[in-house]
């Protein structure tokens, strides 16, 4: 089958939740379908980038580049058209036509679309193909939790922000013959009565990659979190953890250190460098950060989907704690598989149990490790995806 992919940013590296979701479909779907694949960027693609790309498109690799003044009119027109920022910025006219182009020039029999960004881009052929939407997470709930926290001045445009994607995630669902989502509880957040038809996707994690022993462990640190520290939600999370909970733990653990890894710390996270933490920025590779703690801790109040970073330190067989959020779409044992604390101090008397009995710690890391190998796959989580593009 002749496959056309829309993606709103290039797959790889692999340091956002949306890239590697991506770069790990087209891995599995390039071994049963010609996959032509055109990716919009924001910024410049690497030669390696480029090249661990390429081979998975046999039917094609292109790139649109969007450059900040034509990213501002779009949103401009996009307002005006009622759309959300989050379309609005990824829409260009010029990419459309490229997309159009390819349509007529590599024929497809399908397109996949990921995210609710490109579903502009695949809206003019809903009668001509069948499309498959990958909602992958809600952006509107996303938006809305942001909203309630945001400071008073910030709140109205976050709000309006939030309805828009309400509105749209749901006027576009007509648009796709297929759509799928990466939890059960992301799908039950799309406000629309069909929603149920929307297919669980998950993520899938590569336990030989990810593995105990992988990488040298000296544990330097007793605390860890991972993630892209540009994103709001685990912006959030490092300030909770470096502010409230490593303080708790430092009662009983006094010299307790934490390192806050990945890609592009915002201002906020910088300034929570000291003496007992520490911020790395973007690591070659990042299982080296979760190796070199003790207990990773993904205190997440607030954003949507599957987090990437708990299997990844589930797969490593660090020992995890995290809050109902992240769980609820895990689904994964409390006390057998992670810990889940709701509040400052539960998450704190967590880890601290942790760091005093560590067979205990093992114990967690190994079911949490047995957990994901079973229940987190690459190739299956894909092959349900490539059903659907059968049922055309």
């Amino acid at each position: 089958m002749k496959l056309l992919v829309l993606l709103s940013r290039f797959p790889f590296p692999l340091d956002k939740g949306d890239k590697l979701r991506a770069y790990h479909q087209l891995r599995h779907l390039a071994q049963q379908h010609t996959v032509c694949l055109f990716a919009l960027t924001d910024e410049d693609v690497t030669p390696e980038a480029h090249a661990a790309v390429a081979p998975l498109c046999a039917g094609g690799l292109h790139v649109h580049r969007l450059r900040k003044p034509g990213i501002g009119l779009n949103m401009s027109l996009g307002l005006l058209k009622g759309w959300p920022f989050q379309v609005g910025y990824f829409y260009d006219a010029a990419a459309a036509q490229k997309v159009a182009a390819l349509v007529q020039g590599f024929g497809p029999d399908a397109l996949y679309c990921q995210l609710i960004r490109m579903a502009e881009y695949a809206r003019p052929f809903a009668h001509q193909l069948p499309l498959t939407l990958d909602y992958m997470d809600v952006f509107s709930t996303g938006m809305k939790r942001r909203a309630g926290k945001a400071p008073a001045w910030q709140r109205p445009v976050f709000e309006l922000e939030a309805h828009r994607l309400r509105q749209y995630e749901a006027e576009c669902f007509a648009w796709f013959r297929h759509h799928t989502i990466i939890s059960d509880q992301d799908r039950q957040l799309i406000d629309h009565e069909d929603r149920q038809r929307i297919q669980v996707v998950p993520n899938g994690i590569d336990t030989e990659y990810f593995r105990p022993g992988a990488v040298p462990a000296d544990e330097p640190f007793e605390l860890v979190f991972c993630g892209n520290m540009a994103y709001h939600p685990n912006v959030e999370a490092a300030e909770w953890l470096a502010q409230e909970i490593l303080p708790a733990v430092q009662v009983q653990h006094p010299q307790a250190r934490l390192l806050l890894a990945g890609t592009t710390p915002a201002a906020r996270v910088l300034a929570l460098q000291s003496g007992h933490v520490k911020v790395s920025g973007w690591l070659p590779d990042i299982r080296t950060a979760y190796a070199s703690a003790r207990v990773f801790v993904a205190p997440m109040r607030t954003g949507t989907g599957l987090q990437n970073k708990l299997l990844e330190a589930m797969a490593m067989g660090r020992p995890c704690v995290t809050t109902p959020l992240a769980n609820n779409a895990l689904h994964a044992t409390p006390g057998q598989h992670v810990l889940v604390g709701q509040n400052t101090a539960e998450l704190a008397q967590y880890v601290t149990e942790l760091l005093n009995h560590p067979v205990n710690a093992a114990g967690l890391g190994l079911g949490g490790r047995e957990f994901v190998r079973e229940r987190y796959n690459w190739a299956a989580s894909t092959e349900r995806l490539a059903q659907l593009f059968q049922h055309t």
